[in-house]
């Protein structure tokens, strides 16, 4: 996952060091994971957790993603000396602060949806947390 169009090519670090406001409750499913502190998840974590939840529910039920990686990462090559600039775009990161939503999940069973989402977090950078539509309200 990458945008398809930047205005920057090369940005500034994300600020992630605050509790999210925005995304902090289930939307779209039953039951989702949250994570429970600020971190940033790479496009490669994020398409590696998603797949662990599919393959778990064997497609059934419906996933929603809640982030999306569109600040870009810089990496220098192997062997370069300091100075000459800022290094190339090597990939892409979601910068996700404590307290969101990351996916979300309907038409299975709680246990199904809970076990998927224990291997998700093997996945993930950060710690998260199982949380369930109606322990929100």
């Amino acid at each position: 996952m990458q945008p398809r169009r930047q205005k920057y090519r090369r940005t500034f670090r994300a600020k992630i060091d605050m509790v999210a406001s925005n995304g902090t409750k289930l939307s779209f499913g039953d039951y989702g994971i949250k994570a429970m502190e600020p971190s940033l998840i790479s496009a490669k974590q994020i398409e590696a957790a998603r797949k662990k939840i599919t393959h778990y529910t064997k497609r059934s039920g419906k996933v929603w993603v809640r982030m999306f990686p569109y600040h870009p990462r810089t990496e220098k090559a192997a062997g370069v000396k300091m100075g000459g600039g800022k290094g190339s775009v090597s990939g892409f990161a979601s910068p996700i602060r404590a307290g969101r939503i990351l996916f979300e999940i309907v038409g299975v069973s709680e246990d199904t949806a809970k076990e998927a989402f224990r291997l998700a977090g093997y996945k993930l950078p950060c710690k998260v947390k199982f949380v369930r539509k109606e322990d929100e309200f």
